[in-house]
């Protein structure tokens, strides 16, 4: 009797109805049919191929009310209370393949901080108080030489409708100062060419941790172990000093001889209490901070004033805005979990999405440039996973590096490039993430 119930679960039929957004030949037909309430994806995408008659199978995922099924259908109806008589709609999407990795890019020290900003180069910060820039091909085309301690950070500043021979950035370090630094692409050679710094923003009293361009790139924010973040004014001079550190470049003798400006800054932020881990400076008009003091704060740009505080059980290490509507907080810190708070709801307190998979401290977030459903993490734990917030587990997780990941980024949108306590660079090759 009880082997007679067993099949009669196990055989349990439910009515779907398949929908996509692919192509026309990798659509189903539109029609209701019964399939057993055991499958789960990969059951459903065995069935899918079936019904396209594809030479070469391909794997699908599949949502479910807007979810990523991850579970058996009938498991995912019982935790919903969705009545099995009810005809499921289930839409299918092409599976994230893991990517490849590349071979890695060695540094002599840890590398702390990594951007993939520009399209045919990389950014990375290290351990040995120097910043470096990275070829498609792995080769180091330019060295940044000017800090007298670890680089902690760096950020890309934007130039919309700027040539694409040149690329600005600011780096942070724990010497107390940031460096902003104009790299002329064209100049890229097979040696490594050596470059100073255009200007230097001192006024921190301690370590700066976090630094993040203005949407205009003619302001950067910067956050410190002090607990403030100071507001600096890029854009004086700059075209001007372009132009000069153009003319003293002299690629024979590998160098670039430049004076050092200083630049003091233009406003201070006040109201944290403990280091500015992470910094967003991606709304013109608000600035929002990560801290140790267990919050996150958005700060109004115009008047200095923190306009909205959201509180965290841990010290929050990292932050990047992003999402539905380019407004989700994600925010990583001093455990496993990655949390995202969505600030429109009104009275927001907890977060709306808590990722757990990381087995140590999350060190970097960031959420992917064009979906709204893709983000980074990268953690104490050795690895760097792709979460998709349709799902409560990871797409991929990454484990190349041999050592605590630092940094992580997005390169060329669908790329992804970190740095770790291994001294290494990692890029992988590009994802399908364009559903």
């Amino acid at each position: 009797m009880d082997t007679t119930i067993e099949d009669q679960v196990v055989e349990r039929q439910i009515q779907v109805k398949f929908v996509t957004k692919l192509p026309p030949q990798l659509r189903v037909v539109s029609s209701a049919f019964a399939i057993p309430a055991k499958l789960g994806r990969y059951g459903l995408s065995e069935v899918v191929n079936t019904l396209l008659g594809l030479e070469k199978p391909q794997p699908f995922d599949f949502l479910i009310d807007g979810e990523l099924l991850r579970t058996t259908v009938e498991q995912f109806l019982l935790t919903k209370g969705i009545t099995a008589e009810t005809t499921l709609t289930i839409e299918y999407i092409p599976v994230v393949l893991p990517p490849e990795p590349q071979q890695p890019r060695s540094h002599d020290e840890w590398v702390s901080a990594v951007s993939g900003y520009n399209a045919r180069f990389i950014a990375t910060g290290s351990y040995d108080n120097h910043g470096r820039i990275w070829n498609a091909s792995g080769e180091c085309v330019f060295l940044l030489q000017g800090h007298s301690d670890v680089i902690t950070s760096l950020a890309p500043i934007p130039a919309p409708g700027s040539s694409a021979k040149q690329f600005q950035l600011v780096t942070a370090s724990k010497d107390h100062t940031l460096r902003f630094w104009q790299v002329a692409l064209n100049e890229a050679t097979s040696s490594t060419v050596t470059l100073k710094p255009l200007k230097r923003l001192k006024g921190h009293t301690s370590s700066v941790q976090s630094v993040a361009a203005s949407p205009s790139g003619h302001e950067v924010c910067s956050g410190s172990w002090d607990t403030s973040i100071k507001l600096w004014n890029l854009r004086e001079e700059t075209e001007g000093e372009e132009d000069l550190a153009g003319k003293k470049r002299r690629l024979e003798t590998g160098a670039v001889n430049s004076s050092e400006k200083q630049v003091d800054a233009r406003v201070t932020f006040q109201g944290h209490t403990q280091v500015v881990g992470g910094l967003d400076w991606s709304d013109r008009d608000t600035i929002y901070s990560a801290s140790w003091d267990h919050s996150l704060r958005s700060w109004d740009v115009e008047t200095a004033v923190n306009t909205q505080t959201l509180t965290s059980s841990k010290a929050l290490h990292c932050l990047s805005v992003g999402g539905e509507g380019n407004a989700l907080l994600a925010a990583g810190g001093a455990d496993h979990l990655l949390r995202i708070w969505d600030p429109r709801l009104p009275g927001t307190v907890a977060p709306v999405f808590q990722l757990s998979s990381h087995t140590s401290w999350i060190s970097a977030c960031k959420w992917h440039p064009k979906s709204s459903f893709h983000i980074l993490t990268a953690s104490f734990d050795g690895t760097v996973k792709l979460w998709d917030t349709r799902a409560t587990i990871p797409l991929i997780t990454l484990n190349q590096h041999k050592d605590k990941v630092l940094s992580a980024d997005w390169w060329k949108n669908d790329n992804i490039v970190s740095g770790g306590a291994d001294s290494q660079l990692h890029i992988y090759s590009k994802l399908d993430l364009s559903f």
